[in-house]
């Protein structure tokens, strides 16, 4: 069963050593004890079982209505497991086809309700939560729109309902030799119009590609009628409309279906663990590579810091310090940076790329050390937000924040990120563990991902106010060196207030008269992407 107020499935469990919760304890200091803890019957309770009569086929129970509160950001699990700000839809409808899509709109225009569309409830910057207002808001759950419709083998491409989960789309194109490829974190839950609305990016996107090189067209429902794009390989026909639709983020209408760029499945895939002395050595290898146009499929690189926390957990202490020997002996010691590699195609075109990425390793200083904690990486990718519940349990909160700049810019970049969210925390008197790794590499630079781990406070109150101090303090610094606001995760409600600061306030105009244009009653109107007087932030 899938947990009410954390990730996952509540069979699936992460420990944590006596030893790992030391060393935390030790950078962080002891938890706090006697947390607020919302059990689910009181959240049930404050849910209160309503009956909405807007029209036919609106779920309005407790139990729906709790289950599609809130999604995955820090300030929801803070609404779910203490009660922080904790707020309900009106009820809930989960359309089988267009057919009930419309009539679900038609329902809600009736009754003067707003309509949320929700994927796999993943979002981690509020794109689900209920909008500020008086008007009743129904979640449109897409969880039964997720079939497979068609698969052209010869053109690479797939029809897919919008609603399919990651998972199910690799289940339904493997019997036909096919592989979309897109694995973001939330790949378990997260679907396909989910993706296209928020532009996802997948892990190994150097070779699969973004969610903008894989979506080929589609349809999508709005207020005001229907809009099909066929699927065409190129167009200078006008305005490249796909652009508009990603990026809406549910303000528009509802993504019904998504044509796909799919391909043959690899012959072989492999992760491979790479040691830098420094990360100057490190990063210079993976900018090399990238430029240099090697085919690889991911590249993943761990400051110093993570890296240090990544073996500190791993949970293997004798072979830890084996290879902590191993490396020293080869001149790789404290500093150390361990990036991971992903090879994946052909398997002459990979045993080619594998001697590429070496050369251009040892020329740095790099320690190839084979595919064990690769292996380790690929068998527990999806599984790092499970850690998060046990954290939570033991008094530790996680959050993490993300951006992309040119690559001038990157070790400024996080220095000074760190730096905001270790100064916003000492102004309340905590230590915090911060770290960053750099992924999702281009030509000219790569995406940023900052994870820091913090106490929770005595009191919720005190928590979302330490929490959203570092928040913003972190999110002013990405500004002031012109960094995105959003690599990967969209915009929400969370990231509104600064998304002016990237596409100007004309840029800001145009995109709101394009939703008003799509949708004119305000149908929609969830308060993504334009800053609203009640935010998060």
């Amino acid at each position: 069963m899938k947990r009410w107020n954390g990730w996952g499935e509540e069979a699936t469990q992460k420990a944590l050593s006596s030893e790992s919760m030391a060393l935390l304890s030790g950078l962080t200091g002891n938890p706090h004890e006697g947390q607020v803890i919302l059990s689910k019957e009181e959240a049930l309770k404050r849910a209160g079982e309503k009956v909405f009569s807007g029209w036919e086929g609106v779920d309005s129970s407790a139990e729906a209505r709790l289950s599609h509160a809130r999604g995955q950001s820090f300030a929801d699990w803070l609404a779910l497991r203490q009660g922080h700000g904790l707020r309900f839809p009106e009820g809930v409808v989960y359309p089988k086809d267009e057919g009930e899509i419309r009539k679900h709109l038609e329902g809600a225009r009736r009754g003067g309700a707003r309509i949320v569309v929700y994927g796999g409830g993943t979002s981690v910057v509020g794109h689900i939560n209920r909008p500020a207002g008086e008007k009743p808001v129904v979640i449109m759950d897409m969880q039964r729109m997720g079939r497979l419709l068609s698969v052209d083998r010869t053109s690479q491409m797939a029809r897919f309902e919008a609603g399919v989960r990651g998972p199910d789309i690799e289940a339904q194109l493997s019997p036909h030799g096919m592989i979309m490829g897109h694995f973001p974190q939330s790949y378990e839950y997260a679907t396909l119009g989910g993706w296209v609305a928020t532009r996802s990016s997948g892990q190994q996107s150097l070779y699969y590609g973004r969610i903008e090189d894989l979506f080929a067209g589609g349809r999508l429902i709005t207020a005001e009628g229907e809009m099909e794009l066929p699927p065409l390989p190129a167009s200078s026909a006008g305005m490249d409309l796909r652009q508009v639709w990603m990026g809406s983020e549910g303000l528009m209408g509802v993504i019904s279906e998504a044509t796909m760029r799919v391909r043959a499945l690899p012959e072989v895939e492999s992760f491979h663990g790479v040691f830098f002395p420094r990360w100057e050595q490190a990063e210079e290898f993976a900018r090399e590579v990238v430029q240099s146009r090697v085919p690889v499929s991911m590249i993943r690189l761990s400051s110093g810091k993570e890296t240090f926390v990544t073996l500190a957990l791993a949970g293997k202490p004798t072979q830890i310090r084996w290879l902590e020997r191993y490396l020293s002996w080869r001149g790789v010691r404290e500093e150390k940076c361990l990036v991971i590699v992903g090879l994946t195609g052909k398997a002459a075109q990979v045993k080619q790329t594998r001697a590429m990425v070496g050369r251009l390793a040892s020329a740095q200083g790099g320690v190839w050390i084979g595919q064990s904690l690769g292996r380790a990486w690929k068998k527990n990718r999806f599984h790092g937000p499970y850690l998060r519940n046990t954290l939570w349990d033991h008094g530790w909160g996680v959050d993490t924040l993300e951006t992309a700049m040119p690559y001038a810019q990157v070790r400024a970049a996080v220095a000074k990120i760190e730096a905001a969210l270790e100064e916003a925390a000492a102004a309340f008197g905590e230590k915090i563990l911060v770290y960053t790794h750099l992924s999702h590499f281009y030509i000219t630079g790569c995406a940023i991902y900052t994870t820091y781990l913090f106490r929770l406070q005595r009191t919720p109150e005190e928590t979302f106010a330490m929490w959203k101090a570092m928040k913003s303090k972190a999110s002013e610094a990405i500004l002031s060196l012109r960094g995105t606001i959003s690599h990967q995760h969209g915009v929400g409600k969370d990231h509104a207030a600064y998304l002016g600061a990237e596409k100007s306030a004309m840029g800001m105009e145009w995109m709101r008269s394009m939703v008003e244009k799509a949708d004119p009653e305000g149908l929609f109107a969830n308060g993504n992407l334009f800053p609203a007087v009640e935010s998060v932030l």
